[in-house]
């Protein structure tokens, strides 16, 4: 259980960092994907996202 806590901060990091370039592609604004300002600082969650991600990856290493 702790392993998956782990993959899934790591993969919210890894987001975070590559925000901006994910919104430009149309990534970071599905329904599913949450914004909120908290102490002046703004966080994102991107839970539809990560979904579609996850699921092209699958398709992909399905092909491979």
């Amino acid at each position: 259980m702790i392993r998956w806590l782990i993959v899934i901060f790591l993969l919210l990091l890894i987001f975070q960092g590559f925000h901006r370039w994910l919104e430009k592609i149309g990534l970071g604004r599905l329904p599913g994907d949450f914004r909120f300002k908290l102490f002046g600082r703004d966080f994102f969650l991107p839970v539809a996202s990560s979904v579609l991600l996850s699921l092209v990856a699958m398709g992909l290493s399905k092909l491979i």
